[in-house]
């Protein structure tokens, strides 16, 4: 079907295209997962390169959250929220993320209205002669047709953001 078969002069999205990063690192999978999700390790690797993070809250069990703030020189404080859905570990994270105010209360991304509310990530570990392959799979949940086309359209961006992000990884892994 065509666009103008549809009668409305817009293409209906296809909603299962999802954003996949993969991306292998020196370590074991339990360090691997350990730096998943422990606050103190995580602070000190996640977001772009000069982002700060200072961990809120971790509750880590199917239900439980992980509240944080993240700032980039001289820029506001963003707050996010994740809520686990399923611990495997070391194998798997499942975790819902959303933007938030500093007391966990879902709220709309401050750089797009379009951004979905809700991504769904899932995180599988895989190793293999002490050398962990990630794969991270996001997607929106409940988003509409415009949100699915404002996500797919940050794909560039968000693997550049999470190639910064594991590059700050295993400068931390190569660490500790």
């Amino acid at each position: 079907m065509t666009a103008s078969d549809t009668g409305t002069g817009a293409a209906k999205h296809n909603h299962d295209r999802p954003l996949i990063i993969v991306r292998t690192l020196d370590a074991p999978r339990d360090l691997m997962f350990n730096v998943w999700t422990d606050p103190e390790h995580f602070k000190h690797w996640w977001g772009p390169k000069g982002c700060a993070v200072g961990t809120s809250k971790m509750d880590l069990r199917p239900g439980g959250t992980l509240l944080y703030s993240m700032r980039m020189p001289g820029g506001p404080e963003l707050w996010v929220k994740l809520v686990y859905q399923e611990i495997l570990a070391p194998d798997r994270l499942v975790f819902a993320s959303s933007f938030s105010d500093e007391n966990g209360n879902i709220t709309r991304a401050p750089f797009s209205a379009t951004w979905p509310l809700e991504v769904t990530n899932t995180l599988t570990l895989g190793e293999q002669f002490d050398k962990t392959t990630l794969t991270l799979l996001s997607h929106p949940v409940n988003a509409t047709d415009e949100e699915w086309r404002t996500f797919e359209s940050a794909f560039s961006s968000l693997h550049q953001g999470f190639s910064g992000t594991f590059d700050r990884l295993a400068e931390y892994l190569a660490k500790i």
